[in-house]
């Protein structure tokens, strides 16, 4: 039985008009908005102030940086103030594969690819800050391996000011705009704070399906990031 044919047999047996299917398909090539959140609504400045405070709030922790450069000393700083090993895990990325490693973190031990279960910290970049909720947006591909972002007790993530969006909404509209229409990548992970728990007698437990903390690294890319339209 081909799909059309037991996908109209769910819709009989449910009492739904066949032409409910025609409307599902005009709702999804039209992308209609849902409701944003007026706190989302900031100019650029507040949106990063945003951003950070919603990040902290759920004990992730954020830094500042003037310049991409800035990534392998400020990432050996924060191993070593943590008392974490020197090795790292980098995304296949060539920008990040491209820092100057070995001048500014000539201790660390790096290398690339998806991740294996010891490996103690991972770099990733990532696709989208979301201002509203503190949240990244991550997506798979072959610069972005997911096992990057779950396996390694420790994710550091590399997220530019220009990525950071106000709201969810203005997120997908750049996953769309960015893999044209009818494509997406194969996953696509919102992260937000590192993993917790509260099973176990309601109790906060960081780490227990993923990383137990998570750092972003926040570079300052845009000229003014105090300029700008408010989000829409």
């Amino acid at each position: 039985m081909s799909k059309q044919a037991i996908l109209g047999a769910i819709r009989r047996s449910l009492g739904r008009d066949p032409r409910d299917s025609y409307l599902a398909q005009a709702r999804l090539a039209e992308h209609p908005r849902g409701i944003v959140p007026e706190r989302s609504r900031r100019d650029r400045a507040g949106q990063l102030a945003l951003f950070q405070e919603q990040a902290e709030a759920v004990d992730a922790t954020v830094v500042r940086l003037a310049a991409l450069d800035e990534v392998p000393e400020a990432v050996a700083d924060y191993l070593k103030r943590h008392n974490l090993p020197g090795d790292l895990r980098l995304a296949p990325d060539p920008e990040l594969e491209g820092l100057p490693w070995a001048d500014k973190a000539p201790m660390l031990t790096v290398a690339s690819g998806r991740a294996d279960p010891e490996d103690p910290t991972s770099l990733t970049g990532a696709f989208a800050g979301i201002a509203e909720t503190g949240t990244l947006m991550l997506h798979s591909g072959p610069q972005g391996p997911t096992t990057l972002n779950f396996l390694p007790e420790n994710h550091l993530v590399v997220l530019k000011a220009s990525q950071v969006v106000g709201a969810y909404e203005e997120a997908w509209a750049r996953v769309r705009a960015a893999y044209g229409p009818g494509a997406l990548p194969r996953t696509v992970n919102f992260v937000t704070g590192p993993s917790r728990t509260g099973d176990i007698e309601q109790t906060i437990q960081l780490g227990a399906h993923g990383p137990r903390r998570l750092h972003i690294l926040l570079i300052e890319d845009e000229p003014e990031a105090g300029a700008g339209e408010e989000g829409a």
